[in-house]
């Protein structure tokens, strides 16, 4: 399972909203509880081992979008997206491709360097500004493309119209190694193997289609808000909001440590590519089933200390557990953090250097050319 939030604001922002109306409410659970909503990305678990100075190789270099339409995006509203979701309406942000057209929602220019390279968001160095602004692009397919086609095309959509220039090398990088710990893992294997996804099955009610370049994703909304999240070969998670507990709880079943790594990289960057990269460094192997529930106040603390801003979020703690790095946010009121929660599965975040392909933003212009 490779999991990644695209956009930093997606689970914040919805579970922000929806705690706004809340926080001076007594602490029952909502008849409809708010749904976390985590999008799917497909750029690699580890660190990347391309050669410094390697040029990405597109599926096919010679093609570029038929006509193309950047512009700024609108502000969120916070209310009306979690008020989306609890409807059932799964928001349109990150990147949705296929054979006929290719659409960059909310994203900012880092993120969409990220999508059109297959990097991740912390290796990328440029300058700041690159998550300043988000944009809208809508663009049409040429004849004959593919998705796999649309990196290659994006890659050069950022260069005509944002004058990108990039190039790659390889440096020491500081990340979190997910090991594990002294008294040995408290996992459990999953019994079953996950299965590929049909892709031609008929859509069940109240469920979502995302298509990746890992294949496609199904995703359910319950009436309760749990939003579970089939991914076929990578496994499934099922995510849910508990209003009572003000804590997040994440299940993920015949999953991999690899995937393991990448959620909780989801939640260390909430706030943006600022958070630690986890990597697997357990030396498992396998699925397993995996929960960890993780305080709401946590996972806004951590979004602010990475620029967030996440007004009106209950607990505005910023405190850093005793046991955990310096750059880990807590509850100052005792809520559950991603340390504290991996843990208690036997297993330890612990800060070491790994050497990491990185990619460097020679040259970029904060505002695209005209269409």
């Amino acid at each position: 399972m490779k999991l990644r939030i695209y956009i930093f604001p997606v689970v914040a922002i919805v579970a922000t909203a929806a705690c706004a109306p809340c926080q001076n409410a007594p602490a029952t659970p909502p008849s409809s509880a708010p749904t976390v909503v985590v999008v799917p990305s497909t750029t690699p678990s580890t660190p990347a081992t391309t050669p410094a100075g390697a040029a990405a190789k597109p599926a096919n270099p010679n093609l570029e979008f038929d006509v193309a339409s950047v512009k700024p995006a609108a502000p969120l509203d916070f209310q009306r997206l979690a008020a989306d979701v609890q409807a059932g309406k799964m928001p349109r942000l990150g990147p949705h491709v296929d054979a006929a057209r290719a659409e960059y929602i909310y994203m900012s220019l880092k993120d969409l360097i990220v999508t059109a390279y297959g990097v991740k968001a912390y290796q990328v160095e440029g300058p700041s500004w690159l998550t300043d602004t988000r944009f809208d692009i809508e663009a049409t397919m040429p004849e004959g493309a593919t998705k796999d086609d649309a990196p290659a095309m994006l890659q050069k959509l950022l260069a005509d119209r944002f004058k990108l220039v990039v190039h790659r090398d390889n440096a020491e990088h500081k990340v979190l190694a997910l090991i594990v710990g002294k008294g040995g893992p408290k996992l459990k294997e999953s019994p079953a193997a996950p299965q590929e996804i049909d892709p031609n099955a008929p859509l069940q009610p109240g469920e979502t289609k995302l298509e990746t370049e890992d294949g496609p994703i199904r995703m359910m909304r319950k009436p309760d808000g749990t939003m579970i999240m089939n991914m076929g070969k990578r496994g499934t998670m099922t995510m849910k909001l508990d209003m009572s507990t003000q804590s997040m709880n994440l299940q993920s079943s015949m999953v991999t440590m690899d995937g393991f790594a990448d959620m909780l990289t989801n939640m260390m960057q909430m706030g943006g590519s600022g958070g630690p990269q986890v990597v697997n460094m357990t030396g498992l192997k396998g699925n397993y089933e995996v929960a960890v529930d993780i305080s709401l106040a946590a996972l806004m603390a951590m979004a602010r200390a990475q620029g967030a801003e996440l007004g009106g979020a209950p607990g505005g703690g910023g405190a850093t557990q005793s046991n955990a790095p310096a750059n880990a946010a807590s509850d100052p009121q005792g809520g559950q953090t991603v340390y504290s929660s991996v843990e208690k599965l036997g297993l330890k975040l612990e800060e070491r250097k790994a050497t990491v392909e990185r990619l460097i933003v020679d040259h970029a212009e904060k505002t695209p050319t005209e269409d």
